[in-house]
């Protein structure tokens, strides 16, 4: 099932092209990554998905409504999330905090039962922090719930994010560099997370450059070139795609690919 389509999208910056005749589907339960060389357009088009920019060509589909032009907050209700590739927790508030914050378009809120703090206010804050923490759980970060997010190591740090993504209990899920700055252990741990979330029925939509982690954990891979779409499919057939080894993978890349 497709809950996210893009159909033909189009931007351009000062006469530029950024993004021209790009679509796409992405599928409940599967991965779908996004790749390119620097320039290519993935980071434009994920802001053209999310509602950060307005295609000027192009329609967006979500969930079978067509959300072309809403802006990120209308996005993020009708279940679309997303992280970010430089890091945006809040350093100075806890692990569960960070994660408690993303949860706020689940609740149900009453500025007078907050003031008061009536019954059902305690309630809906013990729903949340019990919400948080299963997702902390999910992450492998439930020993750090109480820790200020600014101590934790970087790996730690980039799943906290998509804990705090998933928090809004997103139908669609873009990931955009979620392994950059990682090690080979924190690449792994990223790896073995993106899966699971994709398993939930979550529609994974990801940007990485890190290329054995495409290979081994993508549905089907959409190569950007120059803002334009070079090739789309599986792994296995972008891998020994001529047209994507000469403008993107190069001899290094596609040795990295043949190995994943």
């Amino acid at each position: 099932m497709s809950l996210l389509v893009a159909e033909n999208l189009g931007i351009a910056f000062g006469g530029v092209k950024a993004v021209d005749g790009v679509s796409f589907c992405a599928e409940a339960g599967q991965v779908l990554s996004i790749i390119g060389p620097n320039g290519a357009g993935k980071t434009t088009l994920f802001n053209l998905v999310s509602g950060v920019y307005k295609a000027r060509e192009g329609r967006i589909v979500l969930n079978g409504r067509d959300v072309t032009g809403l802006p990120p907050h209308r996005l993020a209700a009708l279940g679309l999330s997303r992280s970010f590739q430089n890091l945006q927790v809040f350093t100075r508030m806890t692990a569960r905090e960070n994660v408690m914050v993303g949860r706020h378009l689940r609740e149900r809120r009453s500025v007078i039962a907050d003031l008061l703090r009536l019954p059902s206010s305690e309630r809906q804050n013990r729903a949340t922090r019990a919400a948080a923490d299963d997702l902390l759980r999910f992450v492998r970060l439930d020993g750090a719930a109480d820790t200020p997010a600014g101590a934790l190591p970087y790996g730690a740090l980039k799943r906290l994010e998509i804990a705090r993504a998933l928090a809004s209990e997103p139908k669609v899920l873009l990931l955009d560099e979620p392994a950059a700055g990682c090690n080979a252990v924190e690449t792994e741990e990223i790896d073995r997370l993106i899966r699971e979330v994709a398993d939930q029925g979550v529609a994974v939509v990801l940007v990485e450059h890190d290329m054995k982690l495409v290979m081994k954990i993508s549905d089907r891979i959409l190569v950007l070139d120059r803002g334009r779409p070079l090739a789309e499919g599986p792994p296995q057939e972008v891998r020994r795609n001529p047209a994507v080894i000469e403008a993107y993978l190069g001899p290094g890349h596609a040795r990295e690919a043949a190995h994943a």
